[in-house]
């Protein structure tokens, strides 16, 4: 076997040892192991679960592991020749996973299995099978002749489409930067974040401050900077990244906006479907897009009169405090976080102060041990850069799972939070294989020689994305396909993430974790207390943010003809939603990687679907007081199942009765109890 590292992906794989050059030949050499392995099961002409599911699953495995590493790399430590070597293999992997979607062979054998062996299959192998059949109908499988080749070619050029559009987004936030010599042009901006600054300037040469585009940099000089040309200059930037206005328009996703809107509704009609939203909603819990477009203007019209009542409050706030007689777009942050600091008597970077991140971590793996009954373990391994960090989790003194956790923002990394998976649980013919997930976030970066402190959206954030992970981790599914988060409705999986999120409002969770960086003091009760005041501090305009961008990509993916006009569809939804104050040169759309390039297109309602779940599911750990009993019963009922059965039957295994939206709207303060 050849020693590249991307053919011998065990379960200590050398990221430290890979090499872009090694990219394209091992994975045509994995595609070829496939194909061949393929060719093989297709003339055994078996209806054997063993004879055919298994062996095809490991083919398809390694390929996905493979392309994985690659795609993860890309996107946490982006270099032109790895970018080059992605780009390259992004067709060659599209035409194999459509190649294999659209096997008609392989299409007759799975329903000969659903005919002739579906009782003698496990729950698992069934909710699977049922699952690859429902795939290859949205693959093309059905389609003949030319149909079908005209959709592996829009499979191709999707793929290549979103990855264009990331790597604009991400070349155009990485290109930007601000120099400061003197420290009286960034005045209100905290030391901690000035230091951040301080050291930025020094890695590139340079005396003085940077400030750069990644967000822990924009969002400390939008919410603190007291120079308003600044913020107006930072803001400007932010909002056209990959526009026509940014950089004399060198990475522009307007156009990439239109190829995808165009290629997805023509796969759409090809699979007789009305438009993509259609198509995406196939394999979630929402029925239809006119189910979810009224969902989402039921929760505007509950949110909106609360939005108006605090945007009234800042504005009178912003003239009466600070002498602004126009609030601007650049001036919201500042002025929210001034208000919010009047109100309630604290400062986000004296929370701050309290939680390193160290610390932090200490706190949330005993939280997860005091649910679970789990905890997890340091161990070295090799990582793709000193940052990142790996835990094993241990149940038991016997290894579940582990997750690779990689924190910091830096140049050449995709912006935002994610989780992803390097393998998931499967149980081999003579072993069990582990899952392993990577945990990504961008937080301000550690500086050099000092310990990092996170404040509490950072907090927040981090507790989501181990949500996820725990989703992943803590499954007991034998098969690949439905294990962990694999086969989940795309609008449940975020029910776990949300779920985690409310221990980072628990003030024993938080004072766990705390330790002041100059006391040493955990934090006080009292402090905790004005931070729960504010917790729903302008709701209402958060949420109707969220549900503009809800609202816009339910819109424009549901448009029977396509390029749809989304830039007055936009318009028209900041018009019907929004309280906020816009301008023109806003070009949020081009940089919004979500339903463009991450997954979520016709689905960036699930964050607020799921909100109702977890809000629902985490009413049940009020109600009964008993973490750890609730937390084995949604880890026996939610977290292990997986996608092995629907998400609605997992939630009224754990619920008893199906969600009510009640619960959310009692924890965010709008529920009208009169």
């Amino acid at each position: 076997m050849s020693n590249s590292v991307l053919l011998n992906l065990n379960e200590v794989p050398k990221f430290d040892e890979l090499q872009s050059s090694e990219v394209e030949n091992s994975l045509k050499e994995l595609i070829s192991e496939a194909r061949q392995e393929i060719s093989r099961i297709k003339d055994i002409n078996s209806v054997d679960w063993s004879d055919v599911m298994d062996p095809l699953t490991a083919a398809l495995e390694k390929v996905g592991r493979a392309w994985g590493v690659v795609a993860h790399i890309n996107s946490v430590n982006d270099t032109e020749s790895w970018r080059n070597e992605y780009n390259k293999m992004i067709p060659v992997i599209s035409e194999f996973y459509t190649e294999v979607s659209q096997d008609l062979e392989l299409f007759e054998i799975f329903k000969k299995i659903n005919k002739d062996n579906f009782d003698n299959l496990t729950s698992e192998q069934q909710q699977k099978l049922k699952h690859d059949l429902r795939d290859f109908g949205l693959s093309g499988a059905s389609l003949q002749g030319e149909e079908r080749k005209t959709f592996a070619k829009l499979n191709s050029e999707l793929s290549m489409l979103a990855s264009q559009f990331s790597q604009n987004v991400l070349d155009s936030t990485d290109s930007f930067s601000l120099y400061f010599e003197d420290e009286s042009d960034l005045t209100g901006i905290p030391k901690s974040d000035l230091d951040l600054f301080q050291h930025t300037a020094q890695e590139n040469g340079k005396k003085g401050y940077q400030i750069n585009l990644q967000f822990p940099y924009y969002l400390s000089v939008m919410k603190f900077a007291e120079n308003r040309e600044l913020r107006k200059k930072i803001h400007y930037a932010y909002s056209t990244r990959a526009s026509e206005l940014f950089d004399k328009g060198q990475w522009d996703n307007t156009d990439n906006i239109n190829q995808i809107l165009v290629k997805s509704d023509q796969q759409a009609k090809l699979l007789d479907y009305p438009d993509y939203a259609s198509v995406s909603l196939a394999t979630k819990m929402a029925d239809s897009p006119s189910q979810l477009i009224e969902f989402i203007r039921d929760i505007v019209s509950k949110a909106k009169p609360v939005a108006m009542l605090e945007m009234q409050e800042l504005e009178q706030f912003a003239k009466d405090d600070l002498g602004l007689d126009e609030l601007l777009p650049w001036d919201i942050t500042f002025v929210s976080e001034k208000l919010r600091e009047k109100k309630y008597a604290f400062s986000e970077e004296e929370v701050k102060k309290y939680f390193e991140s160290n610390q932090v971590f200490k706190g949330l793996f005993q939280l997860i041990n005091e649910l679970y009954g789990i905890h997890f373990e340091e161990e070295k391994r090799p990582v793709w850069h000193p940052d990142v960090k790996y835990f094993r989790l241990l149940k038991n003194e016997q290894e579940i799972g582990s997750v690779y956790v990689d924190l910091y923002a830096r140049n050449g990394k995709k912006s935002g939070a994610w989780m992803n998976e390097y393998c998931g649980r499967w149980k081999k013919p003579h072993q069990i294989q582990l899952p392993i997930a990577y945990l990504v976030c961008n937080f301000t970066p550690s500086q050099k020689q000092g310990k990092t402190y996170l404040n509490h959206q950072e907090i927040t954030t981090l507790f989501h994305e181990m949500g996820h992970c725990l989703h992943h981790l803590l499954t007991q599914v034998d098969e690949l396909g439905v294990s962990g988060i694999s086969g989940v409705e795309w609008d449940a999986v975020e029910l776990p993430s949300q779920f985690m999120e409310n221990f980072a409002w628990e003030f024993d969770v938080l004072e766990a974790m705390s330790q002041h960086q100059e006391t040493g003091e955990s934090l006080p009760r009292s402090l905790f207390d004005k931070m729960w005041q504010a917790k729903n501090f302008q709701v209402g305009m958060f949420l109707l943010r969220q549900m503009e961008f809800a609202l816009f990509d339910m819109q424009i993916y549901s448009q029977s003809k396509q390029p749809c006009d989304w830039d007055d569809i936009i318009q028209e939804v900041r018009a019907e939603v929004a309280v906020v104050p816009q301008v023109t040169y806003n070009r949020f759309p081009q940089s919004f990687e979500h339903i463009f390039a991450g997954g979520y297109s016709a689905g960036y309602y699930s964050y607020i679907w799921a909100e109702v779940l977890s809000a629902d599911v985490y009413a049940a750990f009020l109600e009964s007081g008993d973490r750890a009993k609730t937390g084995q019963k949604f880890w026996q009922e939610i977290l292990s199942k997986g996608g092995s059965r629907p998400a609605m039957e997992s939630f009224i295994a754990f619920r008893g009765r199906e969600p009510k939206v009640d619960s959310l709207l009692k924890q965010l303060g709008l529920l009208d109890e009169s």
